[in-house]
């Protein structure tokens, strides 16, 4: 199985990225577009995964003590090398807290931390090929007013199963983590 460690999103946050990925789904119909559904943060990416891992990662993500998370998102912006248009995410103390002490509790279970620096987002769309990554940076450069979206507070963290797929990946939940205890 395919895993990985994330924050979903909460419902107004996600009808407020819907409204915005419309209109920029307009100017550029031929990205890959994500579907509202799988918008989350990723804390974490751990990659294919034996039973006996899933188990041995659910059981320590369990140990995991943190507060809720206050969540804000910044601006659009994208990756241009990969051609990733996506909304960043504030990096405060409480997230980067939470992102170690997951990879702190996956690393006894074998997985490898993420060696680059944290950069939380929300990815919105993927480019299909170099033409398409100019237009991602565009349409990053082109949103020059400041977006405003509704913060909220995450009060759990979830593990994920990715089942890729031509037209884009699924991902169903296969563990819930709640925040609050410190």
């Amino acid at each position: 199985m395919r895993l990985f460690v994330g924050i979903p999103l909460a419902e107004e946050t996600r009808k407020e990225l819907v409204a915005l990925e419309a209109r920029l789904r307009r100017k550029a119909p031929k990205l890959r577009w994500s579907e509202p559904e799988l918008w989350h943060i990723t804390l974490q990416f751990l990659g294919e995964a034996s039973a006996e891992q899933f188990d041995a990662v659910k059981a320590r993500l369990g140990e995991v003590q943190a507060a809720p998370v206050p969540i804000e998102l910044e601006q659009l912006s994208c990756f241009e090398r990969a051609g990733v248009l996506h909304v960043g995410v504030r990096l405060t103390p409480q997230l980067v807290a939470l992102q170690q002490c997951v990879s702190a509790a996956t690393a006894q279970c074998g997985f490898v931390p993420e060696e680059r620096a944290y950069q939380p987002h929300i990815t919105l769309a993927r480019s299909r090929s170099s033409e398409d990554r100019r237009r991602v940076a565009e349409l990053a450069k082109g949103v020059t007013h400041a977006l405003r979206f509704t913060r909220f507070v995450a009060h759990e963290f979830v593990m994920y199963e990715s089942f890729p797929g031509p037209g884009g990946s699924r991902y169903e939940v296969r563990a819930r983590f709640a925040l609050g205890a410190e």
